[in-house]
């Protein structure tokens, strides 16, 4: 039987216990230099080989509006990499917050409509997004990932019901610190 693979991707200084820490810059706790941004050099792992990702707080350093699409092409990666119904935990700041806009290094908000373009059926069958698929646009999503998302909220609101807290989600600024998503690999 073959060992276990899970990576913690853009892991810092703080990787997560159990997983081989994959980060562009040697701290300690990183095992693996890589820059999983670069579009020139394919991520270091075989297809499918890959049996859990953790990922938190590092998707906000990567960009769409250039000729990199460095997000494009780490959700690629992260899906080629991933055995067939393995997940990804994904943490990133939610869009809304200043936990976002205070890092000068974070380079671009990610939403939860986001997430609808990582899925195969949505973007062709379904008709919404043939543009950003790799079938009519080179540079475009050649993944097929299933998300779930829900929200990490501040202090205030931790003790609130959760009608009251999805009511503050769509009326306040501040309500939801982090996304927190599954993403499943679908492939057949």
């Amino acid at each position: 039987m073959s060992e276990v693979l899970k990576l913690d991707l853009g892991c810092g200084k703080n990787k997560a216990a159990g997983f081989l820490g994959v980060d562009s810059i040697q701290f300690e706790g990183v095992d693996v230099v890589h820059d999983l941004a670069d579009r020139s050099q394919p991520w270091p792992w075989a297809d499918s080989s890959v049996d859990e990702v953790n990922c938190s707080h590092f998707i906000e350093h990567l960009t769409n509006f250039n000729e990199k699409w460095e997000r494009v092409w780490f959700f690629n990666e992260l899906y080629r990499v991933l055995k067939p119904g393995s997940k990804c935990t994904l943490i990133f700041p939610h869009w809304c917050s200043n936990r976002y806009y205070g890092d000068p290094t974070h380079k671009e908000p990610f939403s939860e409509m986001g997430f609808y373009y990582l899925a195969k059926e949505w973007r062709l069958d379904q008709g919404n997004a043939p543009h950003t698929d790799i079938s009519k646009n080179p540079n475009g999503y050649s993944c097929d990932l299933q998300a779930g998302w829900a929200y990490s909220f501040g202090p205030a609101l931790q003790n609130r019901t959760d009608e009251y807290r999805m009511y503050a989600l769509q009326n306040y600024k501040e309500a939801a610190m982090d996304i927190i998503a599954t993403l499943t690999a679908i492939k057949k």
